[in-house]
């Protein structure tokens, strides 16, 4: 085995983990009631930040068009809105802090 087939191999992996990553992500955010905007809103971040991971290492493989992982994860608009962003520090069941 070479270098090149060990690094291929190397990525299959990598790709297979994040993929199972984001596919449990995206079902916990499916699953997540929407009543409760802590948990609604924590599974929306953590499945965002999945995919963003997932954008980022295909894009450093050179893979730079993410449509066909969008249409096979189905990932929601409302998911696709947040990669990149960084969770609010305040959640949004808190009251601002000068009504504590």
């Amino acid at each position: 085995m070479n270098v090149d087939q060990f690094l291929r191999g190397d990525s299959a992996a990598m790709f297979g983990k994040l993929g199972r990553d984001v596919e449990q992500a995206l079902a916990a955010y499916r699953a997540a009631p929407v009543e409760d905007a802590v948990v609604h809103t924590d599974t929306l971040y953590a499945a965002a930040d999945l995919v963003w991971r997932y954008f980022v290492v295909r894009e450093a493989c050179g893979l730079n068009e993410h449509t066909h992982v969008i249409e096979t994860y189905d990932i929601p608009p409302e998911v696709l809105a947040k990669v990149g962003v960084p969770r609010p520090k305040v959640r949004p069941d808190t009251p601002p802090a000068n009504d504590r």
